[in-house]
């Protein structure tokens, strides 16, 4: 066997050995955005409404796909979001010291304007057993400003994801044991 075939059969080998481990770790989400146009705070401060919107929801949904992709690939997580407030409001930019020359909003950061969401959800075995689940669920960090955000700081939503992993940290910490406690 020449050079290039031990190299190639080596990577194979390390390849097939490192896919015989599988995650036991591989749930699903399922998410609606229930009337996502009446959220109360779904502002942008420099593009269209819908564009807006549609980006936010879009970077809200892939982190929480990647929230439940932590739960045993035998769960999945169903979400109706039926409200989205988040941290800050939007000003005019002349409103907050920047003149009429920048002809743009811009989202200014107090401590009084908590990201909050609202959304019911359940978490469900295979077999389709609810093991976990709340209704009208009213989600809000009056701390947001004071937890350690973790690397998050340039990164768009941080306030609402860090919110987001508390709280899926603290509902869902022993997911593998639910069935087990009912």
């Amino acid at each position: 066997m020449n050079k290039l075939s031990i190299i190639t059969a080596s990577i194979c080998t390390v390849l097939l050995s490192s896919a015989v481990v599988l995650p036991t770790h591989a749930g699903e989400l399922k998410i609606t955005w229930k009337e996502p146009k009446s959220f109360t705070d779904v502002r942008p401060s420099n593009e269209s409404r819908a564009r807006f919107r549609e980006r936010t929801l879009e970077a809200l949904e892939a982190h929480l796909v990647e929230l439940a992709a932590s739960l045993p690939k035998s769960q999945t997580l169903s979400m109706v979001v039926t409200n989205i407030d988040l941290a800050g409001q939007v000003w005019p930019s002349q409103f907050i010291g920047f003149g009429n020359n920048m002809g743009s909003d811009v989202r200014v950061i107090q401590r009084v304007d908590i990201p909050r969401m609202t959304f019911s959800y359940s978490l469900t075995d295979s077999s389709g057993e609810v093991l976990k689940s709340e209704d009208d669920f009213k989600l809000k960090d009056m701390g947001f400003m004071d937890t350690n955000i973790r690397n998050m700081r340039n990164e768009n939503l941080f306030y609402e994801k860090a919110m987001l992993d508390d709280w899926f940290d603290d509902t869902f910490a022993d997911t593998e044991n639910l069935k087990n406690e009912g």
